[in-house]
């Protein structure tokens, strides 16, 4: 039966919220902390289906999923990456420059699988439902493909660190992809030695969390919110404010 007041009877039980919300707070973008110990057949297809239960606007599943094993073409990968890498080095002079320097940004190399996950700009047909006027939808929909893979390995003790600095045609075309496949998210996946308590870049001081509060607006842009209840609720989050 239904509940009233306001709460629905569709709610996880408590235990289970629990599980949602910490795989939520202590997922991490995984650099150093990666274990060479493979990933069991089994585990790694629990992932990849979450990844392919995500939505999709239209239902179009614009996604595809390389899975890359292979050291010589993380060698390959790798090599784009140092290239893009020292050119974004030079965008940071002083003290910045040199903590840029410092971190690890990727870990190509050292976890035992990358994944690739693309999107088909052309799934879907001409005329995709609810494409017409938003046309990176599908860009959008492949980005909830990868949010459940990186939930889902959290939940399985797994690390998943996303390589961004990388140039995509070369990429695309180290990985044999057909102009019309979009490279979107290059991972690296693998059991880690420990899931950092803050995100890398916040322990590293590079930057901070920003506060739920002044983030949140109410009818329009700069805007108090109206609920003074759920203003008060916001406010009290922020302290602390979750790493």
């Amino acid at each position: 039966m239904a509940e009233h007041g306001g709460q629905a009877d569709h709610a996880f039980p408590e235990a289970q919220r629990a599980g949602l919300y910490r795989a939520i707070f202590e997922r991490r973008d995984v650099r150093a902390q990666f274990l060479p110990d493979p990933i069991p057949p089994e585990v790694l297809a629990r992932l990849l289906e979450a990844a392919h239960h995500a939505p999709s606007v239209g239902f179009m599943q614009p996604w595809d999923f390389l899975l890359i094993d292979s050291l010589e073409v993380r060698r390959r990968v790798h090599g784009i990456f140092e290239r893009e890498n020292a050119r974004a080095a030079e965008n940071h002079d002083g003290e910045r420059g040199q903590l840029y320097r410092r971190l690890k940004l990727e870990g190509i190399l050292e976890s035992p699988l990358n994944l690739c996950i693309t999107c088909d700009r052309t799934r879907g047909g001409e005329h995709v439902l609810g494409r017409n006027s938003i046309v990176d939808t599908d860009l959008f929909s492949t980005c909830l493909a990868v949010q459940n893979l990186w939930l889902a390995a959290r939940a399985e003790g797994i690390g998943v660190g996303w390589v961004s600095i990388l140039d995509l045609e070369e990429l695309a075309e180290v990985l044999g992809l057909p102009e019309r496949v979009y490279p979107l998210a290059y991972l690296c996946l693998g059991y880690v030695s420990e899931f950092l308590v803050k995100p890398e870049l916040a322990r590293e001081g590079w930057r901070r969390r920003l506060p739920l509060a002044e983030l949140v607006h109410g009818n329009g842009w700069g805007q108090a919110l109206a609920d003074e209840a759920l203003h008060e609720a916001l406010q009290e989050m922020a302290r602390p404010c979750q790493p």
